[in-house]
């Protein structure tokens, strides 16, 4: 049969072809998944209104008592994002204890605007006992591992409570609260590619003598504040730090991040054959093209995504979007919210030469509104699951709890308007699209360094960066069918939001 057979033409070859191997990919992705939970016994509780996870090598045996192990994630992490490090120490025969800080995770508690050390250490508090309590846990054999902000509260809290054996303090953001020589058994884990900070606040707490040990510090060549996490050298460190050892088991950090790294490649390629099955066939001649547009155009479009993206970044930062009780969030919400009006507002004063056209279908690319609903219906919620499930089952907590409800539609709201400012933009041309991305990104790197954006922005906008680049790719496949300027926009803003709305804290 000819490649050009009327049955199978290439394009349907090319999406069947596609279709296989994202359900090939999403079986081994599901498959590492299942995998890494293999021979532990992990339990769900929930203590005092804090979500806890108990990892650990086997049944509990109450006749053989093992060390304990409470691990504290990060400020925007979750108790998922640290399990790794509970199957590493799992592994090597103790009880690991994961849970998840107010306002974090599943946690619908306020963590509050201040991020009350008082609030921390409660929820801290009810998991050491929790832990404490465990028929197959040593009381006397207690260690604590903690994340950037959760390095600074379990650092504190075994400073003022010498019963606990040792402590890890992974990215420590200072030390300033700690007295000299205490905790008196303290390991500081710190990335070699972190901000300068953090360097500084492990050097400051060995210098002052905060850190005493074995190994006072160790610097793990080649990561940041995140991957410092999943770092082989990392985990070899904490398991080597535990009070006493019963298993030699070798850790696998990077297994839950490897299946989830599969599940996005199967929903990431697997958008062209459903794209294919729910909008029918190709855009045909028909179609809007560059031909005879004036050059002008593109330099006018673009510089008015630059303007906007600069007065997003100023007024984001006084907006009330700020009141938002979403850390981070606010201020992200209220600048896409912003850029996207100026954009599609701007748009209106231009020259009528230099607007970004609408869309032409020919006959082969019209279909009925209906459809188009049914179509833009099953891809939002493809993409709901496509950047959902893979972010949840391997790397961070992604299910929305409490207040995050209702903050889902504002945040993916100021998404879908700003990414159809993008599109207004692009005009159809996938290096515009890639053009604006790099402006966003760069605008907002710069707000949170000159201290409009909080901070915390300069750690979230790579991710931030890749789910742009994300829908980039699947704008790029949607806009072949000619569908309308808004729904590669809504695909998109699932993709970007989503994350956004359930993964950074509640205040």
């Amino acid at each position: 049969m000819s490649a050009a057979s009327p049955h199978h033409p290439p394009s349907t070859r090319a999406a069947v072809l596609l279709a296989v191997l994202a359900a090939v990919a999403a079986a081994l992705g599901t498959a590492v998944l299942v995998r890494a939970d293999a021979g532990l016994s992990v339990r769900q509780v929930t203590v005092d209104g804090v979500p806890m996870t108990e990892v650990r090598a086997g049944p509990p045996t109450p006749d053989a008592r093992r060390p304990g192990v409470v691990i504290a994630h990060g400020f925007a992490g979750s108790g998922r994002l640290m399990r790794p490090i509970a199957d590493t120490v799992a592994r090597r025969g103790a009880v690991a204890l994961l849970f998840d800080f107010a306002g974090h995770g599943a946690n619908a508690a306020r963590l509050g605007p201040d991020m009350s050390p008082a609030t921390l250490a409660a929820d801290l508090d009810a998991a050491v006992a929790h832990l404490r309590a465990q028929p197959d846990v040593d009381p006397a054999q207690i260690m604590l591992v903690g994340h950037s902000m959760g390095a600074g509260a379990v650092t504190r809290y075994a400073a003022a409570h010498p019963e606990i054996a040792r402590t890890v303090a992974i990215s420590l953001p200072g030390s300033g609260e700690l007295p000299p020589g205490r905790p008196a058994e303290l390991l500081l884990i710190v990335g070699g590619a972190e901000f300068p900070a953090f360097r500084r606040a492990a050097d400051d707490a060995v210098r002052r003598g905060a850190a005493v040990g074995r190994r006072p510090a160790v610097v793990v060549p080649g990561v940041e504040h995140i991957s410092v996490l999943f770092a082989p050298r990392t985990h070899e460190e904490i398991a080597d730090w535990l009070p006493s050892v019963d298993g030699s088991a070798s850790p696998r950090p990077l297994v839950r991040l490897a299946g989830a790294a599969l599940l996005v490649f199967a929903f990431a390629i697997g958008v062209v054959p459903l794209a294919a099955l729910l909008l029918g066939r190709r855009a045909g001649a028909g179609t809007a093209s560059a031909a005879g547009r004036p050059p002008l155009r593109g330099l006018v479009l673009l510089g008015l995504a630059v303007l906007a993206s600069g007065l997003a970044a100023a007024a984001a930062a006084v907006l009330p979007t700020n009141r938002l009780p979403l850390a981070v969030g606010g201020y992200v919400t209220g600048f896409l919210l912003v850029s996207g009006l100026l954009v599609s507002g701007g748009q209106r004063w231009l020259p009528a030469a230099t607007r970004a056209p609408g869309v032409a279908v020919d006959e082969t690319g019209r279909r009925t509104p209906a459809r188009t609903t049914v179509a833009a219906l099953a891809l939002t919620a493809y993409a709901v699951s496509a950047v959902g499930l893979p972010i949840h089952l391997g790397l961070t907590s992604a299910l929305p709890v409490g207040a995050r409800w209702w903050l889902l539609p504002v945040v993916l709201g100021a998404c879908l308007l700003f990414l159809l400012g993008v599109e207004q933009v692009a005009a159809g041309r996938t290096w515009r699209r890639l053009l604006v991305v790099a402006v966003t990104v760069l605008v907002l790197s710069t707000s949170a360094v000159v201290g409009l954006a909080p901070g915390f922005v300069l750690l979230v906008v790579p991710l931030f960066a890749v789910l742009l680049g994300w829908h980039v790719l699947w704008a790029a496949v949607l806009r072949r069918y000619a569908t309308p300027r808004w729904l590669p926009a809504l695909v998109g803003a699932a993709l970007l939001g989503w994350p956004i709305a359930t993964t950074l804290p509640l205040t």
